[in-house]
């Protein structure tokens, strides 16, 4: 399972299906474009994914103009390798994640990264992965709901 959380201060995580093991994790402010759609095509090659859960976002009040317009491309970008890749995904708003993992978080990112913490103790976690770990985690468990 790949989760996204799409902003370009984000990042992406693949757990293990079954374990729920983290596999890999990658910081999109690490990354260029090129060094986002290799990481991507990696996940699709190596690790097989069947699918990829990817928060759905939004334009933020307040929020300038340009960039609102390089996080709607880069939503987009992102969308457009998943689809390229044949990697199925679903969306997920941060209040239906939040909530089937009991982190609220209000906008306040250490509560996910505390979360995060919790779940996977012996990782090192960052803002930038951790909302992207759990929601690659809420996609997880809805899996192994319906199975």
């Amino acid at each position: 399972m790949i989760g996204i959380d799409p902003g370009k201060s984000g990042g992406m995580v693949k757990l293990d299906d079954g374990t729920g093991q983290v596999i890999r994790t990658d910081k999109f402010a690490d990354m260029t474009d090129h060094d986002t759609a290799e990481a991507l095509r990696e996940y699709a090659l190596d690790i097989e994914p069947d699918r990829a859960i990817i928060e759905q976002v939004h334009s933020m009040p307040k929020q300038g103009v340009a960039s609102t317009f390089k996080f709607g491309r880069h939503f987009g970008f992102l969308i457009g390798l998943l689809t390229g890749l044949k990697i199925p995904y679903e969306l997920v708003t941060p209040q239906k994640w939040q909530k089937a993992l009991s982190c609220r978080t209000g906008g306040d990112k250490n509560v996910s990264k505390a979360a995060a913490q919790r779940l996977w103790p012996d990782e090192r976690w960052t803002h930038a992965i951790a909302d992207a770990a759990l929601i690659a985690e809420y996609g997880r468990r809805k899996k192994h709901e319906y199975e």
